[in-house]
């Protein structure tokens, strides 16, 4: 897996999912890392309005319309269907645009919406492609995070569809599993559930513990170390995602969205935390503030 990610609280939050060719938000700069990259990118699925999380799109989209590369497949581009912020700012860039060579298709989304990334689907996006009985089906689903008052925000996750052997047979030998197959047949002694492959928290408070089970990769956002340091109720603190973490245990936690306040004392003030999950076995992966990371 190829994850390309830049944040730093305020200024800029950008994450490249190669695997689905996906990028979470769009901050400033993100073009200037990417460099050619940016033609890899199919979707852009926006958390929220502020500008730290948006600033790079009007140089993205034209960056991509400059340089050589790729321009017969359009850009999706999605955003909360609230968001007023996001809507003025990509209608002044596509005004201001007027020799784009690619099409940019919009789409306004709400919690709880789900597209189809594999197998992929012809013309909109549907449910048929998560079909139960689809094998390895993959999906985007998104859902509602806490941070701002004047419009709804959200976090994404990746899930996969996958097949496994129902309880009362998991314990049984192959042996048994090949009878039990002939006699009643594979789908009966199967059951069908979704696995988080990823799941971006884009900015807010602490999600719910039920966010973060079953999750391979978790991006959550940690604006403060020392919650005594948070103004206010919309980022999350270090100490609030103990508990939540060690009870969900995803397979890696990456903490982003650092204040760069932090950046001299970074290490030495995560060490204890990352201690803490190690010993319940969650890895711990920092983007410290302003870095680009290659994960």
């Amino acid at each position: 897996m190829e994850i390309i990610v830049f944040s730093k609280a305020m200024y800029s939050t950008w994450l490249y999912y190669a695997p689905d060719r996906i990028m979470f938000d769009c901050g400033e700069g993100v073009s200037t890392f990417l460099t050619n990259k940016i033609y890899a990118v199919q979707r852009i699925f926006l958390s929220h309005g502020h500008a730290d999380h948006i600033s790079g799109l009007w140089g993205f989209l034209n960056t991509r319309n400059s340089a050589m590369g790729e321009r017969e497949k359009p850009l999706e581009i999605y955003y909360h269907s609230s968001s007023s912020r996001i809507r003025k700012y990509l209608e002044f860039i596509v005004e201001s645009s007027n020799r784009l060579r690619y099409d940019i298709l919009v789409r306004e989304i709400d919690e709880g919406f789900t597209l189809p990334l594999f197998p992929k689907e012809e013309g909109a996006p549907t449910r048929s492609a998560l079909d139960r009985k689809a094998k390895k089906s993959r999906y985007l689903e998104a859902f509602s995070t806490k941070h701002m008052e004047t419009e709804c925000t959200l976090g994404f996750h990746i899930k996969e569809t996958r097949k496994r052997l129902k309880e009362p047979y998991r314990s049984m030998s192959q042996s048994d599993i090949r009878k039990a197959i002939q006699s009643k047949g594979s789908e009966e002694i199967s059951e069908y559930y979704d696995q988080n492959l990823f799941t971006y928290s884009g900015d807010g408070l602490v999600m719910p513990r039920s966010r973060m089970e079953n999750t391979d990769t978790l991006f959550h956002e940690c604006t403060f170390l020392d919650i005594d340091e948070r103004k206010g109720e919309n980022h999350t603190s270090l100490e609030e995602l103990v508990e939540p973490v060690l009870a969900a245990k995803p397979k890696e936690l990456y903490l982003y969205h650092i204040s760069s306040r932090y950046t001299d004392s970074l290490r030495e003030r995560i060490e204890k935390f990352e201690r803490k999950m190690a010993e319940n076995n969650v890895k711990v992966n920092v983007v410290p503030p302003g870095k680009i990371c290659y994960f």
